[in-house]
């Protein structure tokens, strides 16, 4: 195939795997990250899990690209010096009325072909001694790594070619002619033969930018975080997650040590009142008039009406967050516990107030649009971007 130029908007980990996958085609990618660094926001932001993949519908491309990404993703850290290990993790059943659900969960795990195996509360034990189980699925392929340095590596892979930070897309059109696309950034026009948005948090933005209505709306959701104080982090050993309810996004709060030997735990999931907003105090009104405008945030409201609540108060009450992670590990108290950085989920909504819960990416004349691409995005990168740099191949078709 005739090499192209293909201007990626975006510079986190599925915008930079997705560059590295059209170089690799021998196409010549220009990323443009409107931040001095790369992986500034959800990649950076995130809890740097590998996830095993055995959430997610069957045949969907979350379950596909996951457990696929869990393989490729710690390759590539192994073969590129990014610290990983593949501990495995816990999930819990805390009492016998969730042992129906993760029964449901094993067998979804076996559709989807990921390593999980059925366990007892002793054997649960055996793993993490103090946790509290009534039963338990092990899995084995979940792991730790440090996304940010994948995203390091990615770009030292792409060395060579036009990688901007600090370079907003302010302005999208086609070009004259119709054979491809004109960006227009502060420091002039990028012209190339495609484009992909790999915006993230702003990703239903470019879209419009870029004269295309998205199938999906951005809603952000600010994921809190807490850590064990050092002189506490024996207690947990791995990853502990609970049974998930499926009628929710969210994985619910669970314990995650990380490479450093940190244990964090969260997140607790509330709107976000910024796109950016990391802190309580960060608004945006523009932000905040987006999402009051949109019918679907309102419809979702009154669904989960309850669960909203309870995720507020668990915001606001450090007692009820350390209550939720006792219910996994009774021994952790409210002291125990010490606030760290937040996240927010770029979660992509329609407008009955459903919330998208497969990756979604929209097409049009030489453009491709990830507009729904939140965990396990980062374990899927390398897979999504070579679904994306197909996507595009076939846009010139």
């Amino acid at each position: 195939m005739t090499a192209r130029r293909v201007v990626v908007i975006g510079g986190g980990i599925v915008g930079l795997a997705t560059a590295r996958e059209l170089a690799r085609r021998g196409h010549e990618p220009i990323v443009l990250e409107k931040e001095s660094r790369w992986a500034a926001h959800q990649t950076g932001h995130n809890s740097n899990v590998v996830h095993a993949g055995l959430y997610y519908k069957p045949g969907s491309l979350k379950a596909r690209m996951s457990v696929a990404g869990n393989a490729s993703i710690v390759a590539y850290a192994r073969e590129h010096g990014v610290p990983v290990d593949v501990c495995g993790k816990l999930v819990v059943a805390a009492s016998p009325d969730e042992v129906p659900r993760l029964d449901a969960l094993a067998e979804r795990a076996a559709a989807n072909g990921v390593p999980a195996r059925r366990i007892g509360a002793d054997e649960a034990r055996e793993h993490e001694p103090e946790v509290a189980a009534v039963a338990a699925l092990r899995v084995e392929s979940t792991g730790i790594i440090d996304f940010p340095a994948v995203c390091a590596a990615l770009v030292r892979e792409l060395d060579g070619h036009d990688l901007r930070l600090g370079t907003r897309a302010v302005a999208i059109r086609r070009a004259l002619g119709g054979g491809g696309v004109e960006v227009a950034t502060p420091d002039g026009v990028v012209r190339a033969d495609a484009l992909v948005n790999c915006a993230g948090l702003h990703s239903d933005r470019i879209a419009r930018l870029a004269g295309v209505t998205p199938s999906a709306v951005i809603v952000p959701f600010r994921g809190e975080y807490h850590e064990l104080r050092p002189d506490r982090r024996h207690l947990v050993r791995g990853l502990i997650y609970p049974v998930p309810d499926p009628a929710l996004p969210f994985l619910g709060v669970h314990l995650t040590r990380m490479l450093d030997g940190s244990v964090h735990a969260g997140p607790n999931a509330v709107l976000a009142l910024h796109r950016e907003g990391y802190r309580r105090r960060d608004v945006s009104p523009a932000d905040v008039a987006d999402v009051a405008r949109f019918p679907g945030t309102w419809r979702l409201a009154r669904r989960f009406a309850r669960t909203g609540v309870d995720e507020v108060l668990r915001s606001l009450s450090r007692k009820r967050f350390a209550r939720s992670l006792a219910r996994l590990v009774p021994a952790i108290t409210e002291d125990d516990l010490v606030p760290a950085a937040a996240g927010v989920r770029a979660q992509a909504m329609r407008a009955d107030g459903s919330l998208v819960d497969d990756f979604l990416i929209d097409t049009a004349p030489r453009q491709v649009h990830v507009l729904n691409a939140p965990s396990p995005a980062a374990t899927s990168a390398l897979e999504i971007g070579g679904h994306v740099a197909g996507r595009v191949e076939l846009s010139w078709s």
